[in-house]
């Protein structure tokens, strides 16, 4: 449980369940809710449309839950640090690539930390690698055209990534800034 939601995992589906708070007004909890809820699926299925990230499969109209496919894999935050430092550089560029994507349609994800990054490891097959990082958890995700809002998300990414990752923390932001860059 978050402090705006419950998960719950039921036959390979999460459903995010976002919970009344009991300071506001109930008629106000209600619209909020629903608008909050409604806001972060929209900004799901575009964002899948784009970068690797769930697909909300079904959200009755004026419900508080999103329904999406479960990922497997490993929360980055939890993992990032025990890969070698060749692996923890190829998932900052995967995670810089996704975030200029994101940035260039003007989605802001609004709490970008490596919390909300699933890491999804695969078979490699020659030099090549079908690793995948999805970014999950768009609650407090917006729509902005101004480089600002896109330059919090970017300087909130630092700051998890010195708090969390501090002992390669310069490596990876470096590779993190470079790939975000050729891509945004």
């Amino acid at each position: 449980q978050g402090t705006e939601a419950k998960i719950y995992l039921k036959d390979n589906w999460i459903t995010k369940d976002r919970i009344s708070k009991s300071y506001r007004h109930p008629e106000l909890d209600k619209q909020i809710r629903k608008r909050r809820t409604k806001s972060e699926a929209k900004l799901l299925t575009k964002a899948s449309q784009i970068i690797n990230s769930p697909v909300p499969f079904f959200i009755p109209d004026g419900s508080y839950q999103i329904k999406m496919p479960f990922i497997q894999g490993k929360k980055l935050s939890q993992y990032l640090d025990k890969f070698p430092i060749k692996k923890q550089k190829e998932i900052m560029k995967q995670v810089g690539q996704s975030i200029a994507k994101l940035h260039n349609e003007d989605i802001i994800h609004g709490d970008l930390t490596t919390s909300n990054m699933i890491y999804t490891p695969s078979i490699k097959r020659g030099d090549e690698s079908k690793d995948k990082v999805f970014l999950i958890d768009f609650g407090l995700g917006f729509i902005s055209r101004k480089i600002e809002d896109k330059a919090v998300d970017l300087h909130l990414f630092k700051q998890a990534l010195e708090a969390k990752h501090f002992k390669n923390y310069e490596i990876l932001l470096k590779k993190f800034f470079k790939h975000y860059k050729k891509e945004n």
